[in-house]
């Protein structure tokens, strides 16, 4: 009798460890953003960074759109990949955070000087080539040749 309620312990043990792990996976796996956000993938690495949609409109993720475009095309599956250094993105996100309406007419390029002309240097140099018709740019993150080379998101 005593084995018998051991037993039924120890499939009740198992079934609830099984449901908590399937609750695990199941919010796990919702990582969906929230509405009016959009998830995108920055660096190597492919950190996730949830932004507002709104942010999309802005010159200087335009000019961030534009390079995605030129290092690896247009993608038509999975997540939206920015070419740039994580700590780059960062800075710009930290900067809409604090005034989206005194740095949100900034483009890229102004971005790139205006960081680092405060000295903030971010970027993971072994990461990026120089490039001889954009040495600055590719000293910021960006690259001749993708960074997230056979990388499906």
């Amino acid at each position: 009798m005593a084995s018998a309620i051991k037993k039924v312990n120890k499939i009740t043990q198992i079934v609830r460890l099984r449901q908590v792990v399937q609750r695990w996976k199941t919010k796990s796996l919702k990582r969906t953003p929230p509405p009016g956000s959009l998830a995108v993938y920055v660096g190597p690495e492919l950190r996730r960074f949830v932004i507002p949609t709104r942010f999309l409109n802005l010159p200087v993720f335009v000019g961030l759109l534009h390079k995605a475009e030129e290092e690896f095309g247009f993608q038509t599956t999975g997540g939206l990949v920015l070419p740039c250094d994580d700590g780059f993105f960062k800075e710009i996100l930290n900067f809409l955070q604090k005034d989206e309406e005194k740095f949100g007419g900034l483009g890229l390029d102004e971005f790139l000087k205006m960081i680092s002309e405060v000295g903030f240097e971010p970027f993971d140099q072994s990461c990026c080539k120089e490039s001889s018709s954009s040495a600055s740019s590719s000293r910021h993150g960006f690259s001749t040749t993708p960074l997230l080379q056979k990388t499906r998101v």
